[in-house]
């Protein structure tokens, strides 16, 4: 007896069965299927185990693998390399970031670690790096942190109080590595139709470099009628795979196809050492939030941008 059905497809379990010889080990993972012959579990690295039912010794649910505490800094850093700007530069370990000013994250300083020297003279450093790039000082911070409540006290304020902040969330990977329900395909390299679906309108100029310049990144796409209608763009750092430019074509909305554009990248990640996952939304994007919400991801923190520039 298995100890298992059919009703605990998609949960995570632990199959104890024998091999070869009646030596006995242990499988953990999700199960993916079960028949009368025999069930699969799926493994975080995506790796799929086929046991006959007549070899298992014990099997059973268990509870959701509980999502470790992040550590925040760590991640600030990780979501950093997973989607490098085009010129970048340090203030002791503070990074300055510049990409002809697509996007806020590629062209803002990021102040983690120890500037080494005074605050004070690093924001006036940090101001004049933006300003010779004709681009406007930006610093992404965690809002209510000591760190925020100093730069406001040194003059900076919120760079766009109109919008809501960005959220990075979190998850482990066998919570999204399993199989899409659409075909996707992944490549290491991006094409003019991906690029055509990734964005609404024109392409910014400083775009690919920003997309492509991780060591390690995978694009994805769903094609259906032969035309590309989803796709999105996973980054390997270290155990984590980030995941960003999701995009589902208007009209293919509603169908899941952002789940299988995250569960695709989920299974290129898992074989290359993959085990958590993170990436980021936009709090009021009740869509995209649900449907990360719905795989698994929870809040990591949130981040919102200064600017030491008057108010337009």
């Amino acid at each position: 007896m298995s100890g298992l059905s059919a009703r605990d497809i998609g949960h995570r379990v632990v199959v104890r069965h024998r091999l070869p010889g009646d030596q006995l080990t242990d499988v953990l993972g999700v199960l993916q299927a079960y028949d009368e012959d025999s069930l699969v579990v799926r493994h975080i690295d995506s790796t799929l185990h086929q046991v006959r039912l007549e070899a298992v010794a014990a099997a059973k649910r268990i509870p959701p693998m509980p999502l470790r505490p992040v550590d925040v800094e760590q991640l600030l850093l990780t979501t950093a390399l997973g989607r490098p700007a085009v010129e970048t530069a340090y203030l002791g370990q503070w990074l300055l970031r510049a990409s002809g000013g697509w996007t806020g994250r590629a062209n803002s300083l990021l102040p983690v670690g120890d500037p080494e020297m005074p605050i004070a003279d690093a924001l006036k450093q940090a101001e004049a790096f933006y300003l010779e790039r004709g681009l406007p000082p930006l610093a992404l911070v965690l809002p209510d942190s000591p760190l925020a409540e100093e730069f406001r006290r040194l003059g900076w304020r919120d760079a766009r109080p109109e919008q809501a902040d960005p959220l990075v969330l979190h998850t482990t990977l066998d919570l999204v590595n399993a199989e899409p329900a659409y075909e996707v395909l992944v490549t290491e390299k991006p094409d003019a139709e991906w690029y055509e679906a990734a964005f609404e309108g024109a392409v910014p100029a400083e775009a690919p470099a920003v997309m492509e310049g991780a060591p390690k990144a995978a694009f994805a796409s769903v094609q259906l009628d032969g035309q590309v209608v989803a796709v999105g763009r996973g980054a390997m750092t270290g155990h984590w795979l980030g995941v960003d430019a999701v995009r589902v074509l208007p009209s293919h909305r509603r169908r899941r196809l952002a789940t299988a554009v995250l569960q695709g990248l989920a299974r290129w990640a898992g074989p290359q050492g993959a085990r958590r996952s993170y990436l980021e939304v936009v709090e009021d994007n009740l869509p995209a939030l649900t449907t990360y919400t719905n795989l698994g991801y929870a809040l990591a923190y949130r981040y919102r941008y200064l600017t030491n520039q008057p108010a337009r």
